[in-house]
């Protein structure tokens, strides 16, 4: 597996990744990384691999956009000085679009969701053991849609960001897409966005097969 022993991992988003994690710092007991793919992703860490003492630690902000990264880029990456680092977001700057039509001061444009997201990671890579950059997902089987259709525009900008740096690219969409093939995205989540557990599984074994996780420890 790519995680090394003793690392920190950091994992930042928006509502995805925070899903009630522990404030100000997502990690610890009592459900400190919060009750989605972040804790899925730790728990099957810690069980099946315990002697890599792996940390993980949970820093989605719900309603968070990229501007909303950069603001605390500094305390809430930077300063916690991670080995691995994993981004999730896109989703808010995606949807304001929509469901703040009439907001545009809300609303964040390809170009400066692109441009922002590959500043912030250029401040980490130099220091960083490992990136990894998931796309921004819409559980909506219909790539023709509105919001899919951008949200497909914003996943590829991730896609460019991560050749640019080298880092790791995680197809998020993708992984939903599969499960649409066989489900209605109702079953998922009722607003398309928010999933439920196996949504998250989804996004959490995504992640794992990225970083070359060994599923047959779980035997």
């Amino acid at each position: 597996m790519k995680l090394e022993k003793g690392c920190k991992l950091v994992m930042i988003g928006d509502s995805i990744t925070d899903c009630g994690r522990k404030h100000p710092y997502g990690e610890g007991l009592f459900e400190g990384v919060g009750k989605g793919y972040v804790a899925l992703v730790d728990a099957l860490l810690q069980a099946s691999y315990p002697e890599l003492a792996i940390r993980c630690i949970n820093m989605g902000n719900s309603g968070n956009t990229v501007r909303d990264l950069k603001e605390r880029w500094k305390t809430d990456v930077v300063d916690l000085q991670p080995d691995w680092l994993s981004i999730m977001i896109g989703i808010n700057d995606v949807w304001r679009h929509f469901d703040e039509p009439n907001i545009t001061e809300s609303h964040i444009s390809l170009r400066e969701y692109e441009t922002t997201l590959l500043e912030l990671v250029e401040q980490v890579k130099p220091d960083g053991k490992g990136l990894v950059l998931m796309t921004p997902f819409l559980i909506e089987a219909n790539a023709d849609d509105a919001m899919r259709k951008k949200m497909d525009e914003y996943g590829l900008a991730v896609k460019r960001v991560a050749e640019q740096v080298e880092a790791i690219f995680v197809d998020i969409q993708g992984a939903f897409n599969k499960l649409l093939d066989y489900y209605y995205s109702a079953t998922f989540a009722a607003d398309r966005v928010h999933p439920n557990m196996t949504g998250h599984m989804a996004i959490a074994r995504a992640f794992l097969n990225a970083v070359d996780y060994d599923w047959a420890r779980n035997r």
